[in-house]
Parts: structure tokens; sequence; C-alpha cells
């Protein structure tokens, strides 16, 4: 069986939020003895010595890119730093729920963003889908209006950033390798994660932290190199509700790793996530069915 490219990416997409969790679960596990900037650092440091090991074994590494290239990546890396930056300024200064509330419009920041800049077709059955995982998302967190403040503009502002690094990816060319795209993402996270811990002392680490956040490193530089990968396979109206899927497996590790059973409201939220992307995947059938009709009808 031939997956279209619209399935391919929402598979990278489920699997680069999979990483992503399974990185944060691990980097919960460091925190307990290594403050957020230095164990930022510290797993940027790994992270980006085993994307420079891999980008040379495979010799990607090349500063000689497509013409226009530069300005694409360049507006893909201020996008990562900034969204990295807003993000942590709001979280640290608003509750994690409401942060994460606002940062769930991404998907329909992302679609609105490529129906405008890259042209592409959103049908509104496609913005209906989209717009019930939002809402179930909303159900998970259920975020008080109290906790909202004026870092909410921050969490946005990152939104915005992200953004800017989607479109910018969708818009770099095949020639640029995604491992090196990784690695640039990584060298970026880790100098400004270093600049931050200029403002704090360095702690001690057992070698149980180490261990914690070298498996943190490995599973960002899958989370980094799948979504690269996402943008560039299929619409990103189509990809971009599968962002949804971290909640999926963030209640899932909250269960084995940590013990955290979720409410029913938690419950409830998920199934919609999880029937959003059923259906999405059932649309996307139906396309290809109708498209796979229409040369018979028109020989």
């Amino acid at each position: 069986m031939v997956l279209s490219d619209n399935i391919r990416g929402a598979s990278l997409m489920a699997a680069s939020m999979a990483a992503f969790v399974l990185n944060d679960a691990l980097m919960k596990l460091a925190s307990g003895e290594a403050p957020l900037f230095q164990a930022l650092f510290l797993r940027g440091l790994m992270t980006t010595a085993l994307l420079g090991a891999l980008v040379l074994w495979r010799r990607e590494f090349s500063l000689r890119l497509p013409s226009g290239q530069r300005l694409i990546l360049f507006l893909r890396l201020c996008g990562e730093v900034g969204a990295t930056i807003c993000f942590l300024t709001a979280l640290f200064n608003m509750a994690l729920a409401n942060v994460t509330a606002i940062l769930q419009v991404m998907p329909l920041a992302v679609t609105l963003g490529a129906a405008i800049f890259l042209r592409e077709p959103v049908g509104w059955r496609r913005w209906s889908a989209i717009a019930v995982g939002f809402s179930g998302v909303l159900i998970i967190v259920r975020p008080g209006s109290e906790g909202f403040n004026e870092y909410s503009l921050l969490a946005l502002l990152s939104v915005c950033f992200v953004v800017l690094r989607d479109l910018s990816t969708r818009r770099l060319d095949v020639k640029v390798p995604s491992t090196l795209v990784a690695l640039l993402t990584s060298v970026a996270i880790t100098a400004m994660g270093g600049l931050m811990t200029l403002q704090s002392d360095w702690q001690s680490l057992s070698d149980t932290t180490l261990v914690y956040l070298a498996g943190a490193s490995c599973f960002l530089i899958f989370g980094y190199l799948f979504s690269v990968m996402t943008m560039r396979v299929g619409e990103i109206s189509f990809v971009a509700p599968f962002r949804y899927t971290i909640m999926i497996w963030a209640i899932l590790l909250g269960i084995l790793v940590f013990g955290d059973y979720p409410d029913g409201w938690t419950l409830v939220g998920s199934a919609v996530v999880v029937l959003t992307g059923i259906y999405s995947f059932h649309r996307e059938r139906q396309r290809r069915l109708l498209a796979a009709r229409t040369p018979s009808r028109n020989p």
C-alpha cells in the first residue's frame, strides 16, 4: 500500500510529537536536580554533538546553499529561537494550563498562514475538523480566565514565531538536508540556553541526571528531524491538526512514568482530539478515491 503525502506527513507529525513528549518527560525527571536553562544547555551540547556527527557521517554539511535559501533558513532559525524565548518567558509567569491552551492555536495559525502565504486550498470540512480538535484541547486544559495576564501576549507571539518557523521550513529547497536544518536549530537553541545560564549559578549534577539529559537529547534529535520532514510532506492544512496528538502522548507518559492519571474531562477532550484525527484520515481517503475515479470518467 502506497501512502499519500498527506498520510505520510500526518504520521511524521505524530512521531515528532511523541519524540518531543519523551524528551519533555526526561527533562522533567532531570529537573529535580538540574536548573531549567542549565539542562537546556547541556542537552543542547549533546544534541548538537550527535547531530554534528550525523551530518558529517552523511556528508551533508555545507554552507553552499541554493539561491535564496540562506534567508529562508535564517528566518526559520529566528522563528525557532523567538518561539523558545517567548514560550519560556510566558511559562515562568503563567499557569502551565493557560500557556498550553494558547499554544494549541498553532494548527489554526499555521493553516491560516499556509492559506494566505502559500495559497494552499482549505475547505470548510478541514476548518471544521481543526476547530473541533481545538475545542477538544480546551476541554483537556480547561484554562481559567483569571490565569491570563499580560504574558499571554508573549505566548501568542511565540505562536507567531512558530508559524514563521513552519512556513519557512515549507519553503526550504529539498536540496537542503533535514539533518543540517536540525543541526543549525540545535546550535541556535544551545546558544540561547548558554546565554541564559550566565544569569544563574552552575549546579553539579549526578550521573542519573546526565543520563536523563542524554536520553532527552536523542529524542530531541528525532523530534527535530521529523518536524522538518513533516513540513516538507503533504498539505500543511491537513498535517497541522496532528499536533494535537501531543496531548495523547503526554497523557500516556504521565500515567506510565509519573503515575498521573487523567480525570474524566481530560479523557473526553482526548477522545475529541482522536476522533478529529480519524475524521481527517477519512476525508483524505475520500479525496484519494475521488481523484482515482476522475480519470476514468474523462478518458
